[in-house]
This record gives C-alpha cells, structure tokens and sequence, in this order.
C-alpha cells in the first residue's frame, strides 16, 4: 500500500480495513513474491530460507500494517518515492545514497516525497551485517523486510506524485493495479526466474529498479484511460445489494469486467513487475549473503528441521519449477 489515502480513527474501522488489506501486493502479492523467491536461491541458502518459509512470506506483509495496527507514522514514507516531486531533474539527479539525501534535503520534504531506494539501501546494509554475525533471528527478519520494500519498488505506482491517478482523475487506479489484478489473474502468472546474480553496486542496481519502474507509470495511466473509454459509472463500479457503491480507502471498487478489461489492456505487466521482484529480491539476499562472507546457513538450524521439512520442500519445489506457488491458504502438508 502507499500512503496518503486515509487516516483511520477507530479500532472497528481499522479492523475493516486491516481485513481488506489482507486479501490485497499488500497480502497477495507480497506473501506469493517472498515465497517464490525462496525456491530460485543457490542451495547454500535454499535449505534454510525454506525452513523459515512461512515466517518470511507471513512477515512479509508486516510493513503494511503497522501504521493500520501500530499507529507508526514513520512507516508510509518507506514505501515510495514521488519521482515528480524533485522538480525537473532526471532520476540520474537525486541523491543517490541516504547520507547524501540527508545532506541535501530536510526530512519534513523527504518524509513528503517519500524514502524508498535509501530504505532498501540501509536493509541490505542490515542485512549484510546479519550474515557476519550469523545471526538467525536478524537474517530472517530483514529478509521479509528487505522483500516487501523491493516488491513496492516495482509497483510503477509506488514512484510518482499522481500515486493514485488523483491528478488525471483515474482515483483507485493504485488498488485497482496492485490489490486488484494481482489475485484476479495470478493463477496463471508463472513464478519461476532465474538464479539471482551477485550486485557490484547496490546503489546503481537500487535506482535502477526505480527508474525501470518509473518508466511505466504513463503506460499504466494511459491504458487505464483507454479502458475508461469503454466503461460508465453503471458498469464501471461495484455496488453493494442496496445500490451504494463499494469503497475502498475512500475510492470506488472498480467491478470485475472493468479489471478485466484493464488487465488485458495492460498486457503482462503486471506479472512482469511481479516476477522482476521476485528476481530482483534473490539478487539481494543473494548479495547480502556473499557479502556478509557466505556463512554456513545449515549450522543455524536443527538438522531434525531440515529432515522434517524435506518432503514438502520437494512438493513445493517440483511446483515452483512448473511456475506455480502452492495455495498459500493450505497446510503444507496437505
């Protein structure tokens, strides 16, 4: 999820938020992305992510909930970047580290703009650390952590200013594109990538990902308009069984046939953002695993774990293979 969108004030409406939330890349999309990546790591670290699976892809949610549960106001600012709002720079232009962000620009601008690619820069330092000090609890921790931050990143979205088509009067776009689409049509996404590859350079690799993203926001807006085209409030919207429209953080749900046609308006981008998190995830644990001195993951666990868990690995691993991510709503041994 972004920011901006509502202040909720009592304990029964967070609860119905929380709830929606939950079926949400917020839920769907973060749990699926952090489990997948576990499968396309190198077997030094397989072993023992898989392990710890269901903490990581659970965890992985943790970051949209705790301005909702925890009241955490330093929380929404972590999850974008309004490319826009530096002025007419290129991307190329902003600063690159924290240290230098910081040194340029106060927080109350910072915080306004949003804090992204430093975020993740300082998890993977985190994260680094970790792995030299072999410490289990840590490495897990920042891992889920370090996933959901890059998954945000490759929501187009999540970079600009007009975060929810609000300036081009496309309100619920950004719902409708990552909480939306991804449950809708995932059964058919194929979730198998690539090994990951060692970064050389976090920073460059880091804007990177953010420029690639950006670069999609007009696509996206545009195929949004195109679809609108064809659609009017009596087919555009949900509506409940007394008539009243559906909201969703104040916006209009947009009705099946409308996310059907923009789905097929957008092509496979969406499945494209979400396998590049997938990789883009594994390059960094990756990264951060041969940079914290490749430590031996297996002397972190008890063998008896890895014995118990060998059968549904293999289950899970042949699907994974084939694409697929096993129903995240069943038991593994099912």
């Amino acid at each position: 999820m972004k920011k901006k969108l509502v202040s909720i004030s009592t304990f029964t409406v967070s609860l119905v938020i929380i709830s929606i939330v939950a079926l949400a890349w917020g839920s769907w999309g973060h749990k699926h992305i952090s489990r997948a990546a576990v499968f396309a790591l190198p077997e030094p670290m397989r072993t023992f992510y898989y392990n710890h699976i269901d903490y990581i892809t659970e965890r992985a949610v943790d970051p949209d909930l705790r301005r909702p549960i925890l009241g955490d106001k330093n929380e929404p600012p972590r999850h974008f970047i309004d490319i826009e709002d530096f002025g007419q720079i290129a991307i190329d232009s902003i600063p690159r580290t924290t240290k230098e962000a910081y040194e340029k620009y106060d927080s109350a601008f910072l915080t306004k703009t949003g804090i992204l690619p430093w975020v993740i820069q300082d998890l993977m330092d985190r994260l680094t650390d970790a792995f030299k000090k072999k410490n289990k609890s840590d490495i897990l921790f920042l891992s889920s952590e370090l996933s959901h931050y890059i998954a945000d990143a490759h929501v187009p979205l999540h970079t600009s200013s007009n975060y929810n088509g609000q300036k081009t009067g496309q309100k619920g776009v950004h719902s409708l594109w990552e909480s939306t689409l991804p449950p809708m049509f995932g059964d058919n996404y194929d979730f198998k990538t690539e090994a990951p590859q060692y970064i050389e350079n976090i920073t460059d690799f880091t804007w990177k990902m953010i420029a690639q993203s950006h670069s999609l926001v007009q696509p996206l807006l545009a195929a949004e308009m195109r679809v609108r085209e064809s659609f009017d409030s009596t087919n555009m919207y949900k509506k409940d069984a007394a008539g009243q429209y559906i909201l969703f953080y104040g916006n209009r749900v947009y009705s099946d046939a409308y996310a059907a046609a923009f789905n097929k308006e957008l092509g496979d981008m969406v499945q494209h953002q979400l396998r590049l998190s997938v990789y883009d995830i594994d390059c960094y644990w990756y990264t951060a695993w041969v940079n914290g001195g490749k430590p031996d993951l297996s002397k972190l666990d008890d063998p008896r774990l890895t014995k118990q868990n060998r059968k549904n690995f293999k289950k899970e691993y042949k699907a994974w293979k084939k694409g697929k991510v096993l129903n995240l709503n069943r038991s593994r041994e099912d």
